[in-house]
């Protein structure tokens, strides 16, 4: 039977109804490292590099639709929750509208800024153009699209098809890697087939769950004729800054992540660090997954005002991810060799040094979860702030800090640290805001 956001969570009906997220989340992941794999692989180190140069950039302009998704997400669901389905549908199609209008903007200002922004980020000489034609053809075809899945991704939770999320995720998944299979390593296309798989994969991420709310469907959710809701839009945007801020502060420290390993190891520094952060993005999806197949059950019965319910699905949420993270620091340190072999097996000055950054870098797995879901917690409970605030602390304030400070006792290790002792600091202040606003909304 289909689990309802009204029902009572074990952790198993917890675990059931957040899997399909979970591994959506964690097939994205993995069918953007093809990617990376393919590029590596097949159009050399100076392409690799150079997309690892331009991504972040292309990541902070496609941050609207996390931020609508998210923010929105925590509103429709506690519209829902309260009984009014009718206002509900009604915010979730301007806010789809929304987000395809913006995401169309801000690609048109994103294609002008590119060749400047390639520069300003280090690159030169043929890497410029690299980081040109990919981002352009990323930009032209698929931007709206990418905002628009972002949200989709979300607000198939609070529609309680979570499946089908899932289903549509692997679809894009699978266009991406049979593309890149194609254009990258059957034909010749190199940089340019890798973006053109990408692209083409998004648009089916991204129209296929708009035509399905569009029509009929036996979901919560369906696109209609709505109106203008400033106030929602506005507080669609307080909800979902944390993941706004998340996502662009976390584009801007990759940056300056790539300006620090330029200076302490050049080019091959910045390849590494694509290869650990393409690998991280596999674990982390498991708990980005989780935060966002449980943040509607959070928001419902937050609406519904059912206590008893909140509290339980916070202790299960954190039992699960305190759990996963050993886990995953100790998976990813064993394998740590295994994957980057995969990446850049290739070139073994290059390969020693990923596996070496990967194995420093493996610790942040421990606290990442906890940070992860405290941030989308507060969102859920429609506190945007809180959230922005544990978000900028955790991606901005003591990533800058550490990498800033640590390199200059251990040089490039520092560089690879920087990331755990973020990611602890991090934890102390989610601890702290969990016992400090426990009162308010009775979670503990």
């Amino acid at each position: 039977m289909a689990i309802k956001l009204s029902d009572h969570f074990t952790l198993r009906r917890l675990f059931k109804f957040v899997f399909p997220s979970i591994v959506m989340m964690v097939f994205t992941s993995i069918y953007g490292v093809v990617d990376g794999l393919f590029v590596s692989n097949f159009a050399g180190k100076e392409a690799f590099t150079a997309v690892n140069l331009i991504y972040p950039f292309i990541m902070v302009l496609g941050a609207v639709g996390f931020m609508i998704g998210t923010g929105g997400t925590a509103i429709v669901a506690k519209t829902l929750g309260e009984g009014d389905s009718k206002k509900a549908k009604e915010y979730f199609s301007f806010l789809v509208y929304a987000t395809i209008l913006f995401g169309t903007i801000i690609a048109i200002a994103g294609i002008a800024l590119l060749k400047p922004m390639a520069q300003l980020l280090g690159a030169e000489g043929i890497m410029v153009d690299y980081c040109v034609i990919y981002g352009r053809i990323i930009l032209l075809t698929k931007r709206p699209e990418l905002n628009a899945q972002a949200i989709f991704q979300s607000f198939f939770v609070s529609a309680e098809k979570p499946q089908l999320g899932l289903f549509v995720t692997v679809a894009a998944g699978v266009t991406n890697i049979v593309l890149d299979y194609l254009l990258v390593g059957v034909l010749p296309f190199g940089l340019t087939g890798a973006a053109w798989a990408t692209a083409i994969s998004q648009c089916v991420g991204g129209i296929v769950p708009f035509l399905y709310f569009a029509f009929p469907n036996k979901s919560a959710l369906k696109l209609t004729r709505t109106r203008v809701y400033p106030k929602v839009l506005i507080k669609t945007c307080s909800n979902g800054m944390s993941e706004l801020l998340g996502n662009v502060s976390m584009s801007l420290v990759s940056m300056l992540y790539n300006f620090k390993l330029i200076e302490v190891a050049g080019n091959d520094g910045v390849a590494a660090f694509g290869v650990i952060m393409y690998l991280q993005f596999i674990f982390v999806s498991i708990f980005i997954g989780y935060a966002i197949g449980s943040a509607p059950i959070i928001s419902y019965n937050y609406g519904a005002g059912n206590e008893n319910e909140l509290k339980g699905v916070f202790r299960k949420s954190l039992i699960v991810m305190v759990a996963s993270g050993v886990v995953m620091t100790i998976a990813s340190f064993l394998l740590s060799g295994a994957l980057s072999k995969v990446f850049v097996g290739y070139d073994m000055e290059l390969y020693n040094m990923t596996v070496r950054g990967f194995k420093l870098f493996s610790g942040a797995f421990l606290a990442c979860g906890v940070n992860i879901f405290a941030s989308s917690f507060f969102t859920a409970l429609n506190n945007g702030v809180i959230s922005a605030v544990l978000s900028v602390l955790r991606t901005v304030v003591f990533q800058v800090l550490f990498v800033l400070l640590l390199p200059m006792v251990w040089g490039l290790d520092g560089i690879w640290i920087s990331s755990p002792m973020t990611e602890i600091f991090s934890a102390v202040a989610a601890v702290v805001f969990f016992v400090a606003m426990r009162k308010k909304y009775n979670y503990m």
